[in-house]
């Protein structure tokens, strides 16, 4: 059954519904990722855009949006926006990303301040590619340890 069905706007999931409807290990990966090195907790939210409709997973360090995340049958997808000073960034190491990625950067125009990727999350390498896209949006904080 489509997520948006699953959960209307009056029946919000816990995480544990939306982790179980994914069910796939790169959603474990990003969220805890997310939640140690930025030290940030996810937020959901439910959206009546027609793209993409329902409950999603937003997270937002100091005010910036680093990411929102759809939830979908077996996989997810995630929405980083890549705005004007992450751009340059970018485009120096765009060829380290996958190929999916560098043809959804190209074909993506710059729009409402920023480059909107919707990236499905299907394998490891674009979980790698979104982590490193939220790292240019904000870099993590640097633990340090005590001596």
């Amino acid at each position: 059954m489509e997520w948006c069905r699953l959960y209307n706007q009056s029946a919000e999931p816990s995480m544990q519904d939306i982790s179980d409807y994914i069910h796939n290990e790169l959603w474990q990966k990003l969220n805890l990722f997310l939640q140690s090195e930025y030290k940030i907790k996810p937020q959901l939210s439910y959206s009546r855009c027609k793209a993409q409709p329902g409950w999603n997973v937003k997270y937002r360090k100091s005010g910036k949006s680093l990411c929102t995340l759809y939830p979908m049958d077996g996989y997810f997808i995630a929405l980083v926006v890549i705005g004007e000073k992450e751009n340059h960034e970018l485009e120096l190491t765009l060829s380290l990303y996958s190929e999916y990625v560098q043809t959804l950067y190209k074909n993506t125009p710059f729009s409402c301040g920023g480059r909107w990727l919707m990236i499905d999350v299907t394998e490891p390498s674009a979980l790698d590619d979104v982590l490193s896209l939220i790292q240019i949006r904000a870099k993590p904080k640097i633990s340090r340890k005590s001596e």
